[in-house]
């Protein structure tokens, strides 16, 4: 693997464990639909304020969201709406694998 390479799959790790918890996910498609602040976010997934906050943290680490200040509010948005083709294919995978496992 060439170091190109190397970096290219670490950076596709850094993008996939970003996706990868339930809150996350929400938090992407929320903000799919229009930009929200942090106190808005808390209050639909129903947790701390502080969880939230890391959520969105790892999420724009990752260049997945970008973020804003306006006033006392931070703004959170979306970079690329790319990134919904990802669950349509793993939305795929589940339902190839409950087929499979029906036919067992």
């Amino acid at each position: 693997m060439t170091q190109e390479e190397k970096i290219r799959y670490e950076e596709m790790a850094k993008v996939s464990k970003a996706l990868a918890h339930p809150s996350r996910l929400f938090i992407i498609h929320k903000l799919a639909e229009q930009e929200y602040c942090v106190q808005d976010l808390t209050k639909m997934i129903g947790v701390d304020i502080s969880t939230v906050s890391k959520h969105l943290a790892i999420l724009h680490n990752a260049g997945i969201i970008a973020k804003e200040k306006r006033g006392n509010c931070i703004y959170y948005s979306l970079l690329t709406k790319c990134v919904l083709n990802i669950f349509s294919c793993v939305i795929n995978v589940i339902e190839a694998n409950k087929e499979k496992i029906n036919r067992i």
